[in-house]
């Protein structure tokens, strides 16, 4: 294989693992994909991981990607890494992380981010700042946690960051961000806080000193804001050269977070599909679309693309890891389920918590229940509910960007869904019952890491991420036609969901 040949290398940092694609940077030809996994531990609302395991992770993917794809390491002339957002890294003098980061599922800061939220002014101020409101997943709630729990750790803190910053500064020795992953923080400006000025472009790049003053945080130990997440930030050090097998002359893209990638992936942005949602089905349910309205609704993450558009996102924190607890607690297949609102059943899986909606300390709730109860029909129910959440959010996410849902050319729009459930027939059969949608499954299953190899490509040759991901074709696929909706099931949930809130629901 001729070594002028352009390969370029997106990693996908999540929380159960580390994948690498090497893609030919002229076609979008997936080349090979090398895989590495993750420890999570933690009990309760505890979930935490060893940054050193993920940079340990994302050596050992890059090396299997390289090899499996046989080309030579000179091939290699672009990284960029996508990680799973919001996650909070501290660094210690010698830069290497004090303590476990705290990850996005780790709901023990409720209380910090309802004080933050009462606190700046109120939601409608944090809105007007960042975006969005303080929930237990941002940021700026486990920073706040960390300052009231582990003070002594928060003290000796030289440097914050979240997990693809830590990753992108290993790579190349610079402590970078980028605008996409940085408004997940909640300490991020995006247009423009009071005292600051107005409009979008106000404080879009830049973090709000306010904010900061409030969480006691220093911006010394915040990482830069690149321009966005295809900006070229350096090469690889020697170290990282040495670790991952690869030329010094590697270009590091700044990267991004997981979310912001899967839309440049699926061709999501400025220079490609805008307005167009997607839903993703993965051990959290979100919901996203690239868009040029900057919403303002307290139930969704207001975050930004990476792009320059905006990207904003309904979570939901039960999606197909609760599905399949319900699956082993059964004994069944994941896919041996039938429809639970048919035989009455209604399950509210909300294992984790909840996001959204806002119940951090739900428990999971099954009714219904007789006798004669099919499990396979409980089973349903569960990929019902979870479904039902996620469609609920999608529905807001819509309003929020100024769409009518009453509008055909609305309503008609297919999803684009993604994910590990997009590849499971129950739920794709599950979202087309409650949605009435046509959906759109791309053919290609890492669209993360694809996203995160355009964002390289863009560092490479300077071309628009989202452009060159559509000219690559990594968001084509599957059209599956609607199947009529079945607005009892969703009646149903949303009857329990409302009945059980004030109280069983807390």
């Amino acid at each position: 294989m001729p070594t002028s040949r352009s390969v370029v290398i997106g990693v996908d940092s999540s929380t159960q693992s580390a994948k690498a694609v090497a893609v030919d940077t002229a076609t979008g030809g997936l080349l090979a994909v090398g895989r590495a996994p993750h420890s999570v531990t933690g009990t309760g609302g505890a979930r935490e991981s060893d940054p050193e395991e993920w940079w340990t992770a994302l050596a050992t993917a890059v090396r299997a990607a390289v090899r499996d794809a046989g080309i030579p390491a000179t091939a290699v002339t672009g990284i960029a890494v996508a990680g799973q957002q919001h996650g909070l890294v501290t660094l210690g003098a010698d830069g290497r992380p004090l303590r476990p980061a705290l990850l996005w599922n780790d709901t023990r800061s409720a209380p910090e981010a309802a004080a933050l939220a009462a606190g700046l002014g109120g939601p409608k101020s944090w809105l007007e700042r960042t975006g969005s409101v303080p929930v237990a997943s941002m940021t700026a709630a486990k920073w706040q946690w960390l300052r009231e729990h582990e003070p002594a750790h928060a003290a000796a803190t030289t440097g914050v960051r979240l997990p693809h910053d830590y990753l992108t500064e290993r790579l190349t020795g610079h402590a970078v961000t980028d605008p996409g992953d940085a408004s997940g923080t909640c300490w991020y400006g995006q247009g423009g806080g009071a005292g600051r000025g107005a409009g979008r472009g106000a404080g879009r790049d830049s973090y709000d000193p306010e904010i900061l003053d409030l969480l006691g945080l220093d911006p010394a130990l915040l990482p830069a804001v690149a321009p966005s997440g295809a900006t070229r930030v350096g090469t690889l050090t020697a170290a990282a050269a040495e670790t991952l097998g690869l030329p010094r002359t590697v270009v590091v893209a700044a990267g991004t977070g997981d979310n912001m990638a899967a839309a440049v992936g699926l061709g999501l942005g400025g220079a490609g599909l805008l307005d167009h949602p997607v839903v993703s089905l993965g051990t959290s349910g979100t919901v996203f679309a690239a868009t040029r309205t900057r919403p303002a609704d307290p139930g969704l993450a207001g975050f930004a693309a990476t792009d320059g558009t905006y990207l904003p996102l309904g979570c939901t924190l039960n999606c197909t890891l609760a599905v399949d607890r319900f699956a082993a607690l059964l004994g069944l297949d994941r896919e041996d389920a039938a429809p639970g609102a048919d035989a009455g059943v209604v399950v509210l899986p909300y294992l984790d918590g909840e996001r959204t909606p806002d119940l951090p300390h739900a428990a999971g709730l099954v009714t219904g229940l007789r006798h004669t109860t099919d499990p396979r029909a409980i089973l349903g129910a569960a990929y019902e509910g979870a479904a039902f959440t996620v469609l609920r959010a999608l529905d807001g996410l819509l309003a929020a960007c100024g769409l009518d849902l009453t509008d055909s050319a609305v309503r008609d729009r297919p999803l684009r869904l993604i994910g590990g459930g997009a590849r499971g027939r129950t739920w794709t059969d599950t979202v087309r019952r409650l949605s009435g949608r046509p959906l759109v499954v791309p053919a290609a299953e890492e669209l993360v890491a694809l996203g995160a190899a355009a964002l390289a490509g863009g560092a490479v040759t300077g071309e628009d991420p989202v452009a060159l991901a559509h000219a690559w074709g990594t968001g084509a696929g599957e059209l599956l036609p609607p199947l009529p909706r079945s607005t009892e099931t969703w009646d149903r949930i949303a009857g329990v969901l409302t009945a059980a809130s004030p109280g069983l629901l807390r």
